[in-house]
């Protein structure tokens, strides 16, 4: 899972014994008189350069092995909310702040406080009003180890860099365009011929993403059986820069074509020493291009379209990260030999004989997919 993640990275960082771009140690909380200080430091790291989440880790002493102190008695220790009621009164450019949370992890049998601020385009971030001795419009970032003082302002390259962020200048086309993807509403509908379907950025027109028409009509798949017409309808999706084709994924046109998305990724989890797949599943993580795009063809019309994809939903895995995708299949290794107590009542669709084809296999991969969504059910409740 993504916090056990975090958790590890931080205590890599621990380790290093030196802080760095993104990351500050602390002894111990902010004391009343340091607020000034608590605000610099959240801005420095809000505006870093590194481009992603950034850490304040509390409760480390640095003179002395950067071993850990714990946090528990420390009276002025802060929790998420009381974080984000001390940025709200402060007059930030456009109301827009960072943002913020406090996550406690255990280290050497003693309890560290990490204030986690968030990566985001709202660069930079900075003050129209000033605060104690936090200067309103100076911009701060973090260069190595060292904030911005106080009383000056950033060199006028990070500075640049940070405006950039804010206007996507510094992403890839590809990275702008999966951007893009999440707001389906922002694509208009191009003259569709007899090959494609096209759609265009309503803003930015040379981003194009389309799907082929003329796709191999064989190959079945388990899912395809959870659908009322079981043909497959395979097609290619192109995602186009100007004429630069910038990526290429599998589609598949589902129940006859009342549902379009890109096929999910296959993957297998094994049981023994030899690496072969036991176990094999389709899934989407959450946030990678196949699953924005996998949101972006949804038009749910509460008919025949959110049948189709509701379906589809019910035969593959969705993970949160790939971490936690990562971290389910050990969980599924320690726990597949307990595999009856999560097939009661599991229905299986009708699999018709297809020459060609063993249906049985078909019939295993549906429900060995159904226990393995119900033990992702359980495994995220602990």
């Amino acid at each position: 899972m993504e916090v056990r993640k975090m958790h590890s990275e931080i205590q890599s960082l621990i380790e290093l014994k030196q802080e760095g771009s993104y990351w500050d140690f602390k002894r111990e909380w902010y004391s009343k008189e340091k607020k000034a200080d608590l605000l610099h430091d959240i801005m420095c790291l809000a505006n870093n350069l590194e481009n992603r989440d950034a850490y304040i880790i509390i409760g480390i002493d640095e003179e002395n092995n950067h071993n850990p102190l714990g946090v528990n008695n420390d009276e002025n220790r802060k929790n998420t909310q009381m974080l984000v009621d001390f940025l709200k009164d402060k007059k930030f450019v456009s109301g827009i702040r960072p943002t913020v949370y406090v996550e406690s992890m255990t280290l050497s049998k003693r309890c560290i406080d990490v204030i986690v601020v968030k990566n985001s385009s709202n660069t930079p971030f900075y003050l129209t009003e000033r605060y104690q001795n936090v200067q309103a419009n100076n911009i701060y970032t973090r260069v190595m180890d060292t904030n911005t003082p106080k009383e000056k302002s950033a060199d006028i390259h990070h500075v640049e860099y940070l405006w950039k962020k804010r206007f996507g200048i510094i992403l890839t086309p590809l990275e702008k365009i999966t951007n893009f993807l999440h707001n389906p509403d922002e694509w208009l509908q191009a003259p569709t011929n007899w090959e494609t379907v096209k759609r265009y950025h309503k803003f930015f027109p040379e981003f194009t993403i389309e799907y082929t028409l003329d796709g191999e009509e064989t190959a079945y798949q388990y899912y395809l059986f959870n659908q009322t017409d079981i043909e497959p309808r395979w097609r290619e999706i192109r995602i186009f820069y100007h004429q630069t084709l910038l990526s290429t994924f599998e589609g598949v046109s589902l129940d006859g074509g009342r549902y379009f998305t890109p096929t999910p990724m296959t993957d297998g989890i094994s049981f023994n020493a030899y690496h072969k797949w036991d176990v094999t599943y389709k899934y989407y993580i959450k946030g990678t291009l196949p699953y924005i795009i996998h949101e972006f063809y949804y038009e749910p019309d509460g008919d025949e379209e959110t049948t189709a994809h509701n379906r589809f939903e019910e035969c593959i895995l969705i993970f949160e990260s790939e971490m936690e995708k990562e971290s389910f299949e050990n969980y599924v290794q320690n726990i597949w030999h307990k595999k009856d107590k999560f097939t009661a009542d599991i229905w299986l669709p009708h699999f018709p004989e297809i020459e060609g084809y063993i249906m049985e296999e078909f019939k295993k991969q549906y429900h060995n997919v159904q226990v393995l969504k119900r033990m992702l059910a359980e495994y995220r409740k602990m």
